[in-house]
């Protein structure tokens, strides 16, 4: 790679507008803190560079909540994902199991609901039906863009993060880029819900790095016989629409390679790699399985599955050893998707940074070792964490944007009212 560099002459950079919080990044995390913040009564401006919103759950057809439970039947998860739960099934796009049946370990109950993808761990766990949920991402892409239009947020799409505007040990806003050129967005509090914590990194916020395996996840259609289709054990699963099937690593025979998620070398290689692997699978799928014979393709995802980046090293960072530890600043308690009985308290100070007073995090990038994170990376930890750090920006308005002197007593008060369930190690 070329070590070359070009000296750019200084520019004026317009002003798009001013904001009171800024959100960047519109996946479910993303959404949620902007959602929570207008309902609150903020003036919102959230930013998305993608054509729609929804992320990988979305975009990447991550079509499973996993979980909104503890393992034991208890749920843990409330709030805006349990609305967006319910508006998808008023429009027939989700599928769950019923309260009654959570907890339970019936053998056929735990079969039942492992075809639809909603219940996980290893050979050894003693496996029980969880409250997790199947849903038709076409259907969440139009529930979050219904939540936001409906909150009053300032939605704007197709502009990409691309500088964090840092003065004096504060963020005053971000930079964009688009087709229209760069534009900056000012706000009192920003909140890095890009995933890769790219407004983190360019304000100079610490972070860690990983490399991942890449992932390409489809959905395919026409499946004459999902029953018999099942029965091959190819490890598909069963979706909301009729005949459709879901593929939740794209081809089993994954990447052997691991790569660096921030590298667009590594990107473009994932791209064209899981892409072929996938069209590989369902020859050998149209071939091979029955009842899959005339089964065409619906959609691959247009997002690689990478579900780990960059991770902020906040003020503090959540260990494993907090695993079923209360918390009193905790807001979100979130359960473990292949782990029964695994809860994690998640205290507000893994939102915040050490360096930027005004700046949050929110979704998978938030401050955790890597063992919790495979906990808190998921879609409905990353809404409940989105919806903590929208009402905690809102309060810290009342303090010049420093979030960190928000009074978390008050914002853990604010949540319950709007429905997070906080009260796990307490009842």
């Amino acid at each position: 790679m070329s070590t070359a560099t070009i000296r750019e002459p200084e520019r004026e950079t317009p002003v798009l507008k001013r904001t009171d919080v800024l959100v960047v990044g519109g996946g479910s995390a993303g959404v949620a803190a902007a959602v929570a913040a207008a309902r609150a009564g903020a003036e919102v401006t959230l930013v998305e560079r993608y054509g729609s919103l929804g992320g990988l759950a979305t975009g990447g057809l991550i079509a499973l909540l996993l979980t909104l439970d503890d393992g034991r039947g208890r749920q843990v998860i409330g709030g805006l994902c349990q609305e967006a739960t319910e508006r998808m099934q008023a429009l027939g796009g989700a599928f769950h199991p019923p309260a009654a049946e959570w907890g339970s370990d019936d053998p056929a109950l735990v079969e039942k609901y492992r075809e639809w993808g909603l219940v996980w761990g290893g050979a050894s766990a003693h496996h029980r039906v969880r409250f997790s949920v199947a849903y038709d991402p076409e259907i969440l892409r139009q529930v979050l863009a219904d939540l936001v239009i409906e909150s009053g947020v300032d939605l704007w799409l197709h502009m990409w993060g691309a500088d964090a505007i840092v003065e004096d040990g504060r963020l005053h806003g971000v930079v964009f880029q688009s087709k229209a050129g760069r534009q900056a967005i000012l706000a009192d509090v920003v909140i890095d819900a890009t995933g890769d914590a790219d407004v983190l990194a360019s304000a100079g916020c610490e972070t860690e790095r990983a490399t991942v395996h890449p992932w390409l996840w489809f959905r395919m259609g026409g499946v004459a016989d999902v029953d018999t289709a099942l029965a091959s054990g190819r490890g598909f699963f069963r979706t909301p629409n009729d005949g459709v099937v879901l593929f939740p690593w794209g081809s089993m025979a994954g990447s052997p390679k691991k790569i660096d998620p921030l590298d667009p070398r590594d990107l473009t290689f994932a791209e064209l790699d899981c892409r072929r692997r996938v069209m590989d699978e369902v020859r050998a799928l149209q071939s091979d399985v029955p009842g899959m014979e005339r089964a065409h393709i619906c959609n691959i995802a247009t997002q690689l599955g990478i579900t780990e980046s960059r991770r902020l090293v906040g003020r503090s960072v959540l260990t494993r050893e907090a695993m079923n530890v209360g918390c009193d600043e905790a807001i979100c308690v979130t359960g473990h998707w292949t782990k029964y009985g695994a809860v994690y308290a998640i205290p507000y100070s893994c939102l915040l940074t050490r360096e930027i007073p005004n700046l949050l995090a929110a979704g998978r990038m938030i401050s955790v070792d890597h063992r919790v994170h495979h906990a808190t990376k998921e879609i409905p930890a990353c809404i409940a964490v989105g919806q903590a750090a929208g009402r905690a920006a809102v309060l810290a308005l009342a303090h010049g944007g420093d979030a960190t002197a928000v009074d978390v007593g008050v914002l853990r008060r604010r949540l319950s009212e709007d429905g997070a369930l906080l009260d796990y190690f307490e009842t």
